[in-house]
């Protein structure tokens, strides 16, 4: 079994990447030595020449395990899942394993990516998208990603009290990490009532409240 003494995490506080991969971390009882990334300040660290060197793509969160440099929040996740021991992230059976994976991705590959960072910073700057023209857009594409996940979760039997029976999983890190930037936003919630409850349930363990970008080390007002 590999050594999780040398795990480090390129983060930023606020990041919804970065902290579905804390809180994998963070219920695999596994510690690591975060390293910030401010996606902001000075035009933004990710830019840095050090930095891009270890992730060309000049996104967080990035994973070292001693020589090891692993990218994608996703592949994180599954890596830490299958390198190291305890609780399991993702289910023994390959339809369970599937299921995870696609609410999973719902997450991280139709309503993510087009709500982040450099993609809203591209459509005011370069598209002309005044600040209630990003809103728009973000309410948007949230909302359509998170009205079918719903419909999902609440349809299916095999959703428990998390995404997938009665244990968190890599569903729920992203699940919660979404809904987190859903609520920064401002997005209308009403919708979506297993989501809520989901998340509540996430959001009542103490691994998620460590987890928090208001409990990490680079957030505002964190000494």
């Amino acid at each position: 079994m590999p050594d999780s003494s040398s795990l480090t995490l390129y983060s930023y506080w606020r990041s919804t990447a970065a902290y579905r991969v804390r809180m994998g971390l963070n219920l695999k009882g596994l510690e690591a030595t975060q390293h910030p990334v401010h996606l902001v300040r000075d035009g933004g660290e990710q830019f840095d020449e050090e930095y891009t060197r270890l992730n060309p793509q000049q996104l967080v969160p990035t994973l070292v395990h001693g020589d090891r440099v692993i990218t994608q929040s996703l592949a994180i996740l599954e890596y830490l899942d299958e390198a190291f021991e305890g609780p399991a992230l993702l289910p023994d059976d390959p339809a369970g394993r599937a299921r995870v994976r696609s609410l999973a991705l719902l997450v991280a590959c139709d309503i993510h990516p087009i709500n982040n960072l450099r993609v809203l910073k591209y459509i005011g700057e370069e598209l002309g998208a005044d600040e209630a023209g990003r809103k728009n857009w973000i309410h948007h594409w949230i909302g359509t990603g998170l009205d079918a996940l719903e419909k999902r979760l609440a349809s299916d039997q095999e959703t428990g009290a998390f995404c997938h029976g009665s244990q968190p999983g890599l569903a729920d890190c992203c699940l919660l990490a979404q809904v987190y930037n859903a609520r920064r936003f401002e997005c209308n919630e009403s919708g979506w009532p297993v989501i809520r409850r989901i998340c509540e349930a996430m959001e009542a363990l103490p691994a998620i409240q460590m987890a928090a970008p208001e409990n990490q080390p680079d957030a505002p007002g964190v000494q």
